[in-house]
């Protein structure tokens, strides 16, 4: 069954995103590239991947005004990412794909990859992609990598609720939402057992994100990607100018 998609491109409270005002857009998802604002370069990569069911999590008026040109579906933006992806998931049901408005340089082929990776019997899946892939793909990229025994990894912003179960895993992810980048936070979660094994470098992301899933009574899985550049968003000023010099290079 092919997935619907949500795109999450939520407005933090607060200040302006610096990113977007240095661009001189409302919202960095309307920053323009090669002639084409990455939310349209994100949805043409999920339609190129087959995926017709596409909707935005919003609520800045120009994104909503963009992604009704670009004919996408719109829904209402929660408190924080999960809380979004648990709206999306009531609404478009499961299996649904989960990305971000930023992931400016998305292919079809890598999309397609994923859906095939990821094992049957899953709730969720995540990819994930391994530092030395990350770095022969954009060499000197700085990105947020979790060491483990397998490696570092670093997310790409793909994720996979394969099945009605997988809202479960929403909680668990707000809960380690704001733990993303200490991996030992997130390990403590499951138990000292995991957790020694963690400091002794002995627990791999696999297992790691197994326990998580066992925790939330549900399967999740991690699927490693061949490709270093699905690891790369639009963070910061650096990320802009480096997918720029990657999308001028090709």
């Amino acid at each position: 069954m092919t997935p619907a998609a949500v795109i999450l491109a939520g407005s933090r409270p607060g200040a302006p995103d610096p990113l977007a005002a240095a661009a001189g857009v409302a919202h960095k998802a309307l920053i323009v590239l090669q002639g084409d604002t990455l939310l349209a370069r994100v949805a043409a990569a999920l339609r190129a991947a087959g995926l017709e069911r596409i909707a935005v999590s919003a609520s800045d008026p120009a994104v909503l005004a963009e992604a009704a040109r670009l004919g996408l579906q719109a829904l209402p933006p929660a408190a924080g990412p999960s809380g979004s992806v648990a709206v999306a998931l009531e609404t478009l049901g499961a299996p649904l794909l989960v990305t971000t408005a930023d992931h400016a340089l998305l292919e079809g082929a890598w999309v397609e990859r994923f859906l095939a990776d990821v094992p049957a019997g899953i709730d969720v899946a995540a990819l994930m992609a391994e530092r030395a892939e990350v770095e022969a793909a954009a060499p000197g990229t700085r990105r947020t990598y979790l060491r483990f025994a397998d490696g570092a990894w670093s997310g790409c912003n793909l994720f996979l609720l394969a099945t009605p179960g997988a809202a479960r895993a929403l909680d668990l992810w707000k809960q380690v939402e704001a733990d993303r980048k200490r991996p030992w936070r997130i390990v403590r979660r499951l138990g000292v057992g995991l957790l020694l094994r963690y400091v002794a470098g002995r627990l791999t992301l696999a297992d790691a994100v197994a326990a998580l899933g066992v925790r939330a009574d549900l399967k999740a899985t991690v699927v490693a990607s061949p490709f270093g550049l699905a690891a790369v968003d639009v963070d910061k000023v650096a990320d802009l100018e480096l997918v720029r010099g990657i999308v001028a290079s090709r």
